[in-house]
């Protein structure tokens, strides 16, 4: 557990459910690399456990606490709402699609409606997890039913404008990296989101890219993306070549300095460095990709050393446009810079 030091000020994405709806999973496979098939060995989550995706060990872009309640503290009269509630940015409410759900429903929408008196603010996320062992119809009859329910029961309750969204989750797929994706992004400020979003339309606008994906690459969560139409298959290949890169620079990556620290020795916030730090270093370590893969071509590049700009090429867009894609990547790594550097100085 952080000091209280370390973890002051941080937002806390808390992921609630019932017992065994594969809450500790997703936080597992998703902030802390296990494997899925590792999973099956996860004891029952017995006391909240609260982690940090930035600490003196862990190196994340992102820096925010992962709260992660056992089952018998899911009723409201059994925890002390006041202080659980301070700084959380979003609830995770799982729940298991291979199991009865109408107690998790009913659960749910005793919090929805908590959550929107006492803090409507707060991000409400419902996962429909392990739907990888529903066939492709059952999947999605399921999904809607659930969906229907939870609005139903607001509706009754005069509470259906609360801002709910709904996924399909599997740990055993990328479906679940997806949909921690659309969470952390929107608890990203809303100005610093649109202007990566806008810097992502410009450089596929002009280099001929089909889809860009900015990585964070310890946890495969992408912080942002242009607004095209999402792809799954376009993510799954990106998220693909992750992994490749992080496998090879394990073995081939060079020893950067140690990162800067406070002090109290906690590491220092990544978007400090810009201009002068890991962001336009133009010595840092970067990887590029460009190979035929019947889906176009894959462009990565590393722009800074905890995120990483992944793109899916137009099909007949031709190796030979390496120049000017570089120097375009070039220009959108400065303005990322800039973008982190106004935003540092509007919270100071």
């Amino acid at each position: 557990m952080e000091s209280t030091a370390s973890s002051r000020g941080k937002p806390r994405l808390v992921l609630m459910g019932l017992r065994r709806s594969g809450k500790s999973s997703i936080s597992s496979v998703v902030f802390n690399k296990l494997a899925p098939s590792e999973t099956l060995y996860l004891e029952t989550t017995t006391h909240i456990t609260k982690e940090s995706m930035r600490t003196q060990t862990t190196s994340s872009f992102m820096d925010f606490q992962v709260w992660d309640f056992p089952a018998q503290l899911d009723t409201l009269s059994q925890i002390d709402t006041s202080s659980i509630l301070k700084s959380i940015g979003a609830v995770i409410w799982v729940i298991d699609a291979q199991d009865a759900y109408f107690d998790s429903i009913t659960r749910l929408v005793s919090w929805i409606l908590h959550l929107q008196e006492s803090h409507p603010s707060v991000i409400i996320e419902v996962f429909v997890h392990k739907v990888d062992g529903l066939s492709d119809d059952f999947r999605a009859d399921c999904f809607r039913d659930v969906q229907q329910r939870v609005m139903d029961e607001l509706a009754d309750e005069k509470c259906d404008h609360a801002p709910v969204s709904f996924h399909q989750t599997s740990i055993y797929d990328h479906s679940v990296f997806e949909a921690c994706s659309r969470v952390v992004q929107k608890l990203i400020p809303a100005p610093q989101l649109s202007a990566m979003e806008s810097l992502l339309n410009s450089l596929c606008s002009a280099s001929g890219m089909r889809k860009a994906y900015l990585f964070d690459v310890q946890s495969k969560i992408y912080v942002a993306s242009d607004t095209s139409p999402a792809d799954p298959d376009a993510y799954k290949t990106c998220s693909d070549y992750i992994d490749l890169v992080v496998d090879l620079s394990d073995l081939y990556g060079w020893q950067r300095p140690e990162a800067p620290r406070d002090e109290h020795g906690n590491l220092k916030d990544p978007s400090d460095d810009m201009g002068t730090g890991e962001f336009n270093n133009q010595t840092a370590e970067s990887t590029m990709v460009m190979e035929s893969s019947g889906a176009g071509y894959i462009y990565l590049r590393e722009v800074h050393k905890y995120l990483a700009l992944i793109c899916i090429m137009n099909e007949d867009a031709p190796g030979d446009k390496k120049a000017q894609v570089d120097y375009n990547v070039g220009v959108f790594q400065q303005g990322l810079g800039e973008v982190f550097e106004e935003t540092q100085r509007s919270a100071t």
